[in-house]
């Protein structure tokens, strides 16, 4: 998850005011999610004004949401070094950057966004899952500490990706309990959230708490009934806790989804799985 950047705002004067209209266009059209017509309305925009920095900086923004990142991160280049302090280009290009897998591109422009905007939440939690991407471990949670001391009043379902992401660093570190802990905060504070509660079951099951993931991974299927993995883990849980029946049950649900996304090498694993499944409960019959 990242933190979407706002467009940006340009003063008129008199020879650029055309140009500022279509910047406006182009904002709204953004605003109401049609952002090939935002491209286009910024597109006018660099027309008439070919040095305009607000409307490169947003119609990155605009390619952005298209996940057209290359030519996001083209218009940001631009946007920046009309207007070096830009920091919203920079946040902008550094998703961009994310996006393709330039991971350390990522964490120069949240550099370059702190140094001229320090108390930028966002500029904290795009570095945290650049660094987290780079398995920076500890660099990525300090980031997102940063950003839960610099956030504004917001949304609780924004603050729980905060705790989602840093729990899934700890989690990585095997540092299950603080894992778990952060998933529970991004609960309450999101009780919606499925990633919160899948990644949360994933933790008990790693923990050899087989009940903590199956109430888990019965919420994640509550919330998303297509999601084959929650189903799957559901099952294993089921499995482990001896209900066989119902692992068997989850686990045909899961290759079922498995196969019709055409997800095969899933698909043969949960079968392999699942006759396992049948040959343990064939084996208790008959004794």
């Amino acid at each position: 998850c990242f933190f979407p950047i706002y467009p940006a705002y340009s003063s008129s004067n008199s020879n650029q005011f055309k140009a500022d209209d279509f910047l406006q266009l182009g904002i709204k059209s953004i605003e109401f999610d049609n952002y090939n017509k935002a491209v286009e309305d910024f597109t006018q925009a660099i027309e008439l004004n070919n040095n305009f920095s607000a409307a490169y900086s947003n119609r990155c923004l605009a390619h952005l949401q298209l996940k057209e990142y290359h030519h996001a991160v083209a218009d940001c280049t631009v946007a920046v070094n009309f207007l070096p302090n830009n920091t919203e280009a920079y946040l902008n290009r550094g998703l961009a950057e994310y996006k393709l897998g330039n991971y350390q591109a990522a964490v120069r422009d949240s550099n370059q966004a702190i140094q001229i905007k320090p108390h930028d939440f966002r500029a904290y939690y795009n570095r945290g899952i650049a660094n987290a991407a780079l398995k920076n471990h500890t660099e990525a949670i300090h980031d997102y500490n940063l950003a839960l001391t610099q956030t504004p009043d917001f949304s609780n379902s924004s603050l729980g990706d905060i705790y989602n992401d840093r729990g899934l660093v700890n989690f990585e570190l095997q540092n299950l309990q603080a894992a778990m802990l952060d998933f529970s905060k991004a609960i309450r504070l999101n009780s919606t959230d499925d990633r919160a509660y899948f990644n949360r079951g994933c933790a008990c099951a790693q923990s050899l708490d087989n009940w903590g993931a199956l109430r888990d991974f019965s919420e994640v299927v509550k919330l998303n009934p297509e999601n084959a993995i929650a189903y799957l883990n559901r099952g294993v849980a089921y499995h482990n806790l001896g209900y066989e029946q119902a692992a068997i049950k989850d686990l045909q649900t899961a290759a079922t989804y498995f196969i019709d996304r055409k997800e095969t090498i899933a698909y043969q694993r949960t079968v392999k799985l699942i006759k396992t499944v049948q040959k343990q409960v064939a084996a208790k019959v008959e004794i």
